[in-house]
């Protein structure tokens, strides 16, 4: 069982995604050694170093948490530059769930602070919940850019973040265009009213896609996304690169300098409004899942997760 610090809480999983993170993590990403798993819903089971007003406010209550466990919720003094600025989720000290040196969810029970965990509304099922954490990292690209500037925007790639980032952009923009290569999948966007083109995935789309946008969107988990990502943004458009994989990407720069293009990293994102999208159905990922195991077939899931063309493959415990 999981060590409880002062004002953390035990939290019992009740349903974890699988998440292209956590393959890149099988595959050496960040040398990750512990339990993975960042995408969850469960319940708190136990609250350490609270008064019993605080602990009986948690108890019981359906959540799911912030991944990123900063200078404060260990206690640690002075706090880093970066969690004085209200940057906790670029805390120097920082641990991640699942993926920096914190033991993930693919587990029966993870521990975080109270100060990351969100309640999860009655009126959201546990299968919306689990969507809650990369929810909120499509949410991101709108904190980082004015919707109101664009009318319209492009995801490059057709997988389960994209699917997702596609949607919320639809709920700010007028028209969204998903580029990518699986039938089934653009079947899914074009449901949630987002435009699709195919692409082929290789270099051949360099030739072929021909329109432009101010505001792209990379997502497709690929070191060669960023080159066509490149060639699709407007001059002096902006480019959010959401793509995290093991490797490096071989990629020529001069675009960039030369349409002037704004790039933007972008990572994880605001929790209440991802929660905020489900409460009132402007989002549905769950037509996104693809199939539920049992925690004890997790080693015959995370295979069955890689298949091609698949979406989202959940653990239940």
């Amino acid at each position: 069982m999981p060590k409880l610090r002062h004002r953390w809480a035990l939290v019992r999983v009740r349903l974890a995604g699988i998440c292209n993170t956590d393959l890149e993590i099988l595959r050496g990403y960040h040398d990750f050694r512990g339990t993975p798993g960042h995408e969850f819903v469960g319940e708190v089971s136990e609250v350490a170093g609270v008064s019993a007003g605080v602990r009986k406010r948690w108890m019981g209550r359906r959540v799911c948490g912030d991944i990123n466990v900063s200078c404060s919720a260990y206690g640690h003094r002075p706090l880093c530059g970066f969690c004085k600025r209200g940057l906790k989720t670029h805390c120097e000290r920082r641990t991640v769930l699942g993926i920096v040196a914190h033991d993930g969810a693919f587990a029966e029970y993870l521990a975080l602070p109270l100060e990351n965990l969100h309640v999860v509304p009655d009126s959201v099922s546990d299968e919306q919940a689990v969507f809650v954490e990369p929810l909120a990292a499509a949410c991101e690209v709108l904190e980082q850019v004015d919707a109101r500037k664009f009318p319209s925007a492009a995801v490059l790639g057709d997988g389960k973040l994209a699917q997702l980032i596609g949607r919320v952009l639809r709920t700010a923009i007028p028209r969204v265009v998903m580029y990518g290569k699986h039938e089934k999948k653009l079947a899914l966007a074009r449901q949630a009213g987002i435009e699709t083109k195919k692409v082929r995935g290789d270099a051949s789309d360099l030739k072929r896609v021909k329109e432009n946008y101010r505001l792209l969107v990379e997502a497709t988990g690929l070191a060669a996304g960023l080159t066509l990502a490149q060639q699709m943004t407007e001059p002096r458009g902006t480019l959010v690169l959401k793509s995290t994989f093991h490797g490096t990407a071989p990629v020529e720069t001069w675009p960039i300098v030369v349409k002037e293009i704004n790039l933007l990293g972008s990572r994880c994102g605001p929790f209440e409004k991802a929660i905020a999208l489900l409460r009132a159905d402007k989002v549905d990922p769950r037509p996104l899942i693809a199939r539920t195991f049992p925690l004890a077939d997790a080693t015959e899931a995370i295979p069955f997760a890689q298949r091609t063309g698949l979406m989202k493959v959940l653990l239940k415990v």
